[in-house]
């Protein structure tokens, strides 16, 4: 039986896939075209719809080179668009697009149009053409067209990247919700996690990789089967060295299957943002420090990262997150324990790295003052001490980096376009 594991990663590949959407394209066409071909025999087509053998093998002929073209142009853009996201935006960005239904439809038409067209072609006889299907070949090479302007329209607007930030972000935040909405529902009532004075059984990976996902119900089950409590030892995105404790049983004896836990575990050769909002977030640092290399030198593209970094940060903050969160079963007992993420590493995942590259912009530095400070204004108060803390390390930064008091002064103006807001500076700190 296949592991709900080895199911994820299939899903994954499908939806990473570039070819499986088009392969059922090319397949529905040519049925399609025998569809079309049938048809033509029932007699009751207008008298309009008829071509010669000549005219319908020239259409046709032209559909199918035309279509063969239009791929080639696309596969095109593919490849610019790789060359783009590895060298100004992100790597991990290409997991997403790789992803997007829009392509997939389009080359599935241009396949299937293809098929079609070339089926049709097979059957023309000096005495039998398929008036019908030459026509509806007409129609979707119209198609094709119109999809293929849509495809162009979408990708020369939403390939900036503060378009492909707004993107990311709000999937990041839809995943954040919506898992911290599941979490908090199938929580323990006391959230603790229990004391067992039972044996503790450590089950391992088999294999490296990085926990992409795991399946929280599947767990929950195997516990309850077994009479124990799972602990899952890693987070959600760290990698797991083969050999390494994927899974603490904690009073259980006999132990479980080691098999059948590890399999409800997906261990990938990257992050995926389906558990995993936090990847989102990467992204964007990555997207904003890339903008920050001397050999982009775009600081203006980091601030408008950071606007999108802004949002997700104010999202994690009402997402009423926690270190540690026990699961329980229908019985209301604690089964499954969930390492979780912190607002305080959200926050640095989203400010450090970009507070370390930015430290000579002066965009960088007042944009990234104002995000404290608004987070300053709109958290709980046990969210404050960690912005305060990155507001002394952004003092340090401008510090060390402005030496001469007025430029100083502009970089500790907070202002949430960088430059031009105009917001009043802070006092000078003391040294």
């Amino acid at each position: 039986m296949t592991s709900w594991a080895a199911r994820f990663r299939l899903r994954q590949y499908v939806k990473a896939s570039l070819w499986i959407v088009p392969l059922i394209g090319l397949v529905l066409g040519a049925l399609f075209a025998e569809w079309a071909a049938g048809v033509e025999g029932a007699g009751w087509l207008p008298g309009t719809w008829q071509y010669s053998a000549s005219t319908a093998s020239t259409v046709l002929s032209s559909v199918v080179g035309s279509m063969v073209a239009l791929l080639g142009f696309v596969v095109t853009i593919g490849v610019l668009v790789v060359q783009q996201a590895t060298g100004t935006l992100s790597p991990r960005y290409m997991r997403l697009w790789y992803r997007d239904r829009l392509q997939k439809a389009v080359l599935a038409t241009f396949t299937g149009t293809f098929a079609y067209a070339y089926s049709l072609l097979r059957g023309i006889e000096s005495d039998s053409v398929p008036d019908l299907g030459v026509t509806l070949s007409g129609v979707a090479v119209s198609v094709s067209l119109v999809l293929l302007l849509i495809y162009l329209n979408r990708f020369t607007h939403n390939l900036r990247p503060v378009a492909i930030a707004d993107l990311v972000a709000r999937l990041g935040e839809k995943v954040l919700v919506q898992g911290a909405q599941h979490l908090h529902r199938h929580a323990a009532h006391d959230g603790a996690f229990p004391p067992y004075a039972g044996p503790v059984t450590h089950i391992r990976s088999e294999s490296g990789g990085v926990i992409q996902a795991f399946d929280a119900a599947g767990l929950i089950a195997a516990a309850v089967r077994d009479d124990c409590v799972l602990v899952l030892a890693h987070q959600i995105g760290d990698f797991v060295p083969p050999g390494t404790t994927l899974v603490e049983a904690h009073g259980s004896a006999p132990s479980p299957d080691p098999r059948r836990v590890s399999g409800l575990v997906a261990l990938g050769t990257e992050r995926t943002i389906e558990q995993d909002p936090a990847f989102a977030l990467r992204i964007l640092v990555d997207i904003a420090i890339r903008a920050l290399s001397p050999a982009v030198n775009d600081p203006t593209t980091a601030v408008q990262v950071l606007n999108h970094i802004d949002t997700f940060l104010h999202t994690v903050g009402r997402a009423r997150l926690r270190e540690q969160y026990v699961l329980a079963d229908d019985r209301g007992r604690p089964r499954l324990v969930v390492q979780g993420r912190s607002w305080e590493e959200y926050l640095r995942v989203g400010v450090t790295e970009i507070r370390e590259y930015g430290a000579t912009s002066l965009q960088v530095c007042r944009r990234l003052r104002a995000l404290l400070e608004d987070l300053l204004e709109t958290q709980s108060a046990e969210h404050l001490p960690a912005v305060r803390a990155e507001l002394a390390l952004l003092d340090e930064s401008v510090l060390r980096t402005f030496t001469d008091p007025a430029r100083r002064a502009s970089a500790r103006t907070a202002d949430r376009q960088g430059i031009g807001g105009g917001r009043r500076p802070r006092s000078e700190p003391s040294r």
